[in-house]
Formats: C-alpha cells, structure tokens, sequence
C-alpha cells in the first residue's frame, strides 16, 4: 500500500530576505555562507503493506512529523519516490480548518466539508458526531470559547468517521481526559480492524507496543532500523536511558 524509496527532505536554514541588497554582495564577495542546507530527513525506505500499522518513534527532531509531511502529500521530498495506493486521510493538526468565531455546530459543516464530506453525510452523522465529542449542550456556542480539550475532542471526532484506505495519524490518541482516550483509542482499533492500513506517530510506547504491527525508528533524519515492534520499542527505550 505504501512504498517510500531513498526519500529525503532539504530545508535550507536561514533567510536571504534579512538581509540588505548590499550585505548579500558583501557577504557573495567574501564567499561567506549566506545560508545553510538541513537534512530532515537522509535517505528514508521502507514498506507498509495492506492493512498493517506502522508506528514511528523517535527523539524530538527525528523526522517524525516530517515523514507523516511527505507521505501526506504536504511537503514533496527533496529526493525520493513515494508511492501510496488508495484514498488518503492524514489527521495531524486537530484544531487546523475551524474557524473560531462559527460555532460548533457550524465548524462540524465546515470543517466535515475541509475533510471532503458531503453535506448529507454530515447531516446523516451530526448527532453521532456531537454525541462522540461529548459537546452536547455547546453546539450554538462560538469554537473560540471551547477550552482547548473541548476543541480537540470535536476535531477528533470528525476526522475519525472518515473511512480512507491509509489513514495517517500524529499524536492524535492523546487528546481529553483519561476517558476520552480510551474512547479514541477504540475508535482508532475499530478502523485498524477494518483493515485500514495505519501509520501512528507517538511518544506513547504502551500505544505503540499495543497497537502497532511493526516499527520504524528514525534517530536525527536518518533510519535507525526497523521491524519488530518489540524489539524495535526494546532498543528504542534502551536508547534513551543513555541519552
């Protein structure tokens, strides 16, 4: 389902518009470094098949979101093939698509049609969808005015009743209250189930090692291995007690 080869991503540090017309030259002149190229991510390949779940784990600044980035067609790599059969649905900023001053019975049209659903379909889920999101009783209220928990349990529900073929997921099972996550993770399980193939982001290695069917492990851009979910989470955690 989904092939990445020899893929990396270039960003170049640095802001050439800061500077004056005239220190650009001086600096040209002397051959001083104006700016400087990053490698987010150094020549990446794996393979997830049909119906598998890959977690990704890593330190911060690994290249963990930048993954989930490329496979999600926001960001193209700098070099590299990706291949991803089927319909996509990336969840990686919850609260991205809602407009604070609508309410939330509005953001649920608004942001259900940012996620490519019909109008009927909403209409059809909109009870199923308040329901989920434990915001009954707030559905005239501005989104601006939910607390921030409030926010992510309304994103979450409405992303998780999309049904894709790869469904790409940052952090996202760690949103609400203790019972709220437990709801969200048996949601997710309900489309893991389904044969959605899955790859999972987190710092949860309980989530990780419950949920995943193999592992790849990304260590400053660069992959530092994969397979096993145990063993891969074994070394990981290893790892980061010498750090």
């Amino acid at each position: 389902m989904i092939h990445v080869d020899d893929v990396s991503v270039k960003y170049i540090l640095g802001d050439i518009k800061e500077l004056s017309l005239k220190e650009f030259f001086i600096r040209k002149m002397r051959r001083e470094t104006i700016t400087q190229e990053f490698l987010a991510l150094n020549h990446i390949t794996f393979h997830v098949n049909k119906g598998e779940l890959l977690g990704i784990i890593g330190s911060n600044g690994s290249g963990k979101s930048t993954i989930l980035k490329v496979l999600s067609g926001i960001m193209p790599p700098s070099t590299g093939f990706v291949s991803i059969h089927g319909s996509i649905a990336p969840i990686l900023e919850l609260s991205a698509g809602f407009d604070g001053e609508m309410t939330v019975k509005e953001n649920i049209f608004l942001r259900g049609a940012l996620l490519g659903y019909t109008k009927a379909f909403i209409s059809e889920r909109y009870e199923e969808i308040i329901s989920f999101s434990e915001l009954s009783g707030f559905e005239d209220v501005a989104f601006r005015k939910l607390s921030s928990g409030m926010k992510s349990k309304l994103a979450f529900a409405l992303a998780s009743f999309v049904t894709p073929d790869v469904l790409i997921l940052d952090e996202v099972l760690s949103v609400g209250d203790i019972a709220f996550r437990k709801k969200s993770e048996q949601r997710m399980r309900e489309l893991f189930d389904s044969g959605v193939t899955t790859i999972l982001v987190s710092h949860s290695m309980s989530q990780i090692r419950e949920m995943c069917t193999s592992v790849l492990w990304l260590e400053a851009g660069r992959m530092r291995g994969i397979g096993g979910t145990k063993e891969l989470c074994d070394d990981y955690e290893q790892y980061m007690k010498t750090k």
